[in-house]
């Protein structure tokens, strides 16, 4: 519903999403130009995200993050998303709001499970350059703009991969810059 309500909102010919398993969003997604990879199944180009944005040349308006829930390729992921992003272009980032150890637990321990995808929104929460929210909907919608960070997250760690989930537990909400759906949307109805 997001992804959807974001693209007619704005108006976006070009999406993106990484990581489409069983095309549960990618085959409901409207848009003139639509790109979902993934290495096993689902989307249209069959690459890993490391592959495809080594060849890719087309920048885009909104890009889905959902593919290997791991803090390292999450990162790559964001990184290489924002090279290809237009300027008034979205990121979301699904998988940001574990419910407990067990759901974050890498290597993987349980079916229902969101890998440790919070570090890398954490990191990318602490760089001026982009502003961002965690929607709180469908296990944590992160949300990253290009623009002046509006609220940065002051949380001092050189190496993200070990933050601990204690410390994500007592304080997910000022880290997340966590925002209900309503909010998400007038936030977005501003943003050029």
């Amino acid at each position: 519903e997001i992804v959807k309500n974001i693209l007619k909102l704005k108006n976006y010919k070009s999406y993106l999403e990484i990581g489409t398993f069983k095309d549960d969003l990618f085959k409901s997604v409207e848009c003139q130009n639509k790109i979902g990879v993934d290495p096993v199944s689902g989307g249209n180009v069959r690459k890993t995200s490391d592959d495809f944005f080594s060849k890719n040349n087309q920048k885009f308006d909104l890009i889905f993050i959902d593919g290997l829930h791991h803090y390292p390729q999450v990162k790559k992921d964001i990184k290489n998303s924002l090279s290809v992003l237009n300027d008034s272009g979205i990121i979301l980032m699904h998988d940001c709001m574990p419910r407990n150890y067990y759901y974050q637990a890498v290597p993987r321990s349980q079916y229902n499970w969101n890998g440790d995808t919070w570090k890398a929104f954490l990191e990318i929460r602490t760089n001026e350059n982009f502003d961002s929210y965690c929607c709180y909907a469908d296990e944590g919608v992160g949300v990253i703009l290009k623009r002046k960070n509006k609220n940065k997250l002051n949380l001092n760690f050189k190496n993200f991969k070990k933050l601990k989930f204690n410390d994500y537990a007592d304080n997910y909400k000022e880290y997340l810059n966590l925002i209900e759906y309503e909010d998400l949307f007038k936030i977005i109805e501003n943003y050029e």
